[in-house]
């Protein structure tokens, strides 16, 4: 037994453990007393009356609505990918893994008498297998998590490409579109509750369960973790295939509002879901970081989207506000 493994050194892991898991605290009080300051809510707010008073349409139900609609793909992925970034890893692969994982979906229905369950567990399992290759890849060869999501991100993409050489593939079945696009419950679209239900997912998953603590553990001090007994792979793992498996569910809904999966939809959506997560209070160095924060970062991604599209202003020129108000929010509340 070596020095830093014997009994007496156990007191102190366990003390620089705990001092590296914020998951103990509830969720509201990571929202309300996080890393990040309350300016962050505040821009919100001043978003929203700024796109109040500039356009008539932007205070509308019908409105609040289609930006939940709109935001659904990032918030969900996100939620998946605030347990990789606080892991102190990264998944590029995201847009990708959706991409492939809605071509499995439809195919699957296409073969087997258009039952939509077998879609969408191949859906969900083809996100979830692209997870698991991301996370033993950079767990067991030690292979930068960067560089080994780069490479899914291109290897995805490729087969969902070439499986129907880039041709979409249409879907005809009823209740995949009620479930997963276009149904609704009490007048809330069934794609606002898949948001809803992944979010409050997330926040048990996170802020309430052991695994949760580890993964702050794994983040915010690897050494403290690992001689407290977290296997560190392990969890680094799962946190890879639960985003893999949220971009599966992701490519469910988006297919059912389409009517079709086509292999070159939401190309470059990851930077989306990474700035979500960090415009939303996470550390790119791991150990911080919450799921309504994110969820708060996609809304503020969607919120800006919307209302520059009400107010007519070019989708190039979008682009360059949308960056520089990232960056800005970012550095802003950090100081």
């Amino acid at each position: 037994m070596t020095d830093t493994q014997s009994p007496a050194n156990e007191p102190v892991a366990k003390r620089a453990l705990a001092a590296n898991q914020p998951g103990g605290r509830s969720a509201l009080q990571h929202l309300l007393q996080g890393e990040r300051p309350y300016m962050l809510y505040v821009a919100f707010a001043v978003m929203l009356i700024v796109f109040s008073l500039a356009s008539p349409w932007f205070l509308s139900i019908d409105n609040f609505l289609n930006i939940g609609r709109q935001t659904t793909l990032v918030s969900i992925i996100a939620v998946g990918m605030t347990f990789v970034i606080i892991s102190r890893q990264i998944d590029l692969s995201v847009a990708s893994t959706l991409a492939l994982s809605g071509m499995s979906a439809s195919l699957a229905m296409a073969f087997v008498a258009n039952n939509w369950v077998v879609g969408a567990l191949a859906g969900l399992g083809t996100g979830a297998v692209i997870g698991l290759i991301n996370g033993v890849l950079t767990t067991r060869l030690e292979i930068p998590s960067f560089l080994v999501t780069l490479g899914t991100l291109s290897g995805a993409r490729g087969l969902a490409l070439m499986v129907t050489n880039t041709k979409p593939v249409i879907i005809t079945n009823e209740h995949y579109f009620a479930i997963f696009g276009e149904g609704s419950v009490l007048g809330i679209p069934a794609p606002i509750l898949w948001t809803l239900g992944v979010t409050i997912a997330g926040i048990l998953l996170l802020h309430y369960s052991v695994y949760g603590r580890r993964v702050y553990a794994a983040g915010g001090n690897p050494t403290a973790a690992l001689y407290s007994g977290v296997h560190i792979k392990q969890v680094t793992t799962l946190a890879f295939v639960l985003t893999g498996t949220l971009a599966g569910l992701a490519s469910l809904i988006l297919s059912a509002r389409s009517h079709a999966a086509r292999p070159d939809v939401v190309q470059g959506m990851e930077l989306d879901v990474i700035a979500s997560v960090i415009l939303g209070g996470c550390s790119l160095f791991g150990g911080r970081g919450f799921v309504l924060g994110t969820l708060l970062g996609s809304l503020i991604i969607g919120t800006l989207n919307n209302g520059l599209v009400l107010l007519g202003v070019s989708s190039s020129l979008q682009l360059v506000i949308k960056g520089a108000i990232i960056v800005a929010a970012v550095a802003f509340t950090r100081r």
